[in-house]
């Protein structure tokens, strides 16, 4: 959920007022460096030309 609000354009400090109260700056770089780790395991294909 913190990647994507951070994909929405929120602030981390956006998010931690208004969402998550509990969490700190450093959590949310904990979810920014998890998702990362998660990306380099996953492939996904995009197609480069419009699917008719």
């Amino acid at each position: 959920m913190v990647l994507d609000l951070l994909a929405d354009s929120l602030t981390p400090q956006e998010i931690i007022a208004s969402h998550y109260p509990q969490i700190t700056l450093e959590d949310i770089h904990a979810c920014i460096a998890y998702g990362s780790a998660m990306s380099h395991e996953r492939f996904v294909a995009v197609a480069l030309e419009p699917v008719a």
